[in-house]
């Protein structure tokens, strides 16, 4: 559904302004590019602190305690 809201909009600016909705076009691929590094970063970063999340819930989890569930 997402893409499907995405290419209507890009057909609507094509409408109004081609130019405009070319470059986008063209632009879209370079911006994820860029944004790459970013996002493995913030994997990396979700990775290590789930690790020490672990880790300093080993000892309670070795004792018997069972993790807390979530309602809803």
């Amino acid at each position: 559904m997402k893409t499907l809201a995405v290419l209507l909009l890009w057909c609507l600016l094509w409408v109004l302004c081609w130019p405009l909705a070319v470059l986008a076009l063209v632009l879209w691929p370079l911006a994820w590019l860029v944004s790459l590094p970013f996002r493995l970063v913030g994997i990396t970063f979700s990775a290590v602190f789930a690790f020490l999340h672990a880790l300093l819930m080993l000892p309670a989890r070795l004792l018997g305690a069972r993790p807390a569930t979530s309602v809803g």
